[in-house]
């Protein structure tokens, strides 16, 4: 049995009435860029957040941009984020001409370290940045209480989180905003490239509005400097409105999945993901750790079954980065580099397929 770490065809026919008539909804129109589907879509997603308003973007790493940039983060600022979760944070940190300031991340939960949070603040930093990873979301009561007292906004990234939620309130909805990615893979994936900011401010979304399509107020009128092109299409945000009603649905099917992989991987020797006695964690990913990780990798491709890394390089190490933070400087960061590995975890995933999963991986490690 072949077991592919992914497989996008699967959803595509679970629910291929829907995506057809959404698909030939938007052809039909004549209305492709930033019509009544991103409109309506946008609504849908907002309210499902739990949050204001919701602003269509081309894709999760724009929506990070957007979000610092609406914030005023610029040259000689800081913004203090985590190293784990591949590029995306420091990428876009830079690219506003700020410097992002790293903080280790908690060994059980692999976001963010809310004790360590506070001595990483400095009279520079304009924004604190968590990182809900894996699915699972960070401690947003510590984050709040010291971004509080610092009068610091919080920047939540959700692009792996949608729908996971902190003591009832939706990720994303929490921070003073919460971008997401609706990448293809994600738990609500788009067929083609997609993102979005959440935000209950009006002020900051309507900034956001115009720091997306080149900062216009009215069409062709400059008025808000720093925009750029970044814009949900009609196409994608209709898909994704036919999506959303199921990604509760969804995030039960693998919460389902990861409770059973840690039941039939018990006492393997691998360190298995805790599966929080709440919905704060809805498993974009099922990460385990094992120090041999590319001899069990290996072994698992030899029984067919796709397993990754997420991820294998953190961004301090990086060549392109260097300098941001010394080797050895965010400890638990740099061991789960070498250990982590994720098993294929997505709604279509079969209760067979997940026992052979789980088998393989028994088998692998003898």
């Amino acid at each position: 049995m072949k077991i592919p770490f992914g497989d996008l065809q699967r959803q595509y026919l679970a629910i291929k009435p829907e995506l057809d008539a959404a698909a030939a909804r938007v052809l039909a129109s004549g209305w492709y860029i930033l019509g009544p589907e991103v409109r309506a879509f946008e609504a849908a997603f907002a309210a499902y957040c739990g949050a204001a308003h919701a602003i269509g973007v081309a894709n999760g790493t724009e929506a990070l941009f957007l979000a610092m940039a609406a914030l005023g983060v610029g040259p000689g600022d800081e913004v203090i984020t985590v190293a784990n979760a591949a590029v995306y944070e420091p990428l876009t940190i830079l690219q506003l001409g700020a410097r992002p300031v790293f903080v280790d991340v908690d060994e059980r939960s692999h976001t963010m370290a809310p004790e360590l949070l506070a001595a990483a603040i400095t009279p520079r930093t304009r924004a604190i940045m968590p990182v809900h990873l894996y699915g699972r979301m960070a401690d947003m009561d510590a984050i709040m209480a010291i971004a509080g007292e610092r009068g610091l906004p919080v920047i939540e990234d959700a692009a792996q989180a949608h729908g996971a939620l902190w003591r009832g309130r939706r990720a994303g909805s929490i921070g003073a905003v919460g971008c997401f990615s609706f990448y293809p893979s994600k738990n609500l994936g788009a067929l083609g490239d997609g993102g979005a900011i959440v935000t209950s401010d009006a002020a900051l979304a309507e900034k956001l509005r115009r720091l997306r399509e080149y900062g216009w107020a009215p069409r062709y009128y400059l008025v808000e400097p720093g925009g750029i092109n970044s814009r949900l299409d009609e196409l994608q945000a209709a898909l994704l409105g036919a999506k959303l009603a199921h990604l509760d649905a969804w995030n039960d099917r693998r919460r389902a999945i990861a409770r059973r992989y840690s039941q039939l991987l018990a006492g393997c020797g691998l360190g298995l993901p805790e599966i929080p006695p709440n919905d704060s964690h809805v498993f974009h990913l099922y990460v385990v750790r094992a120090p041999g990780r590319e001899q069990l990798q290996a072994r698992l491709a030899e029984h067919g079954v796709g397993a990754l890394v997420h991820y294998p390089l953190p961004a301090h190490l990086q060549p392109i980065y260097a300098g941001l933070a010394e080797p050895g400087s965010l400890p638990t960061t740099e061991r789960l580099a070498h250990e982590v590995l994720s098993l294929p975890i997505y709604p279509e995933l079969s209760d067979a397929e997940v026992e052979a999963v789980a088998a393989a991986v028994r088998e692998a490690l003898g």
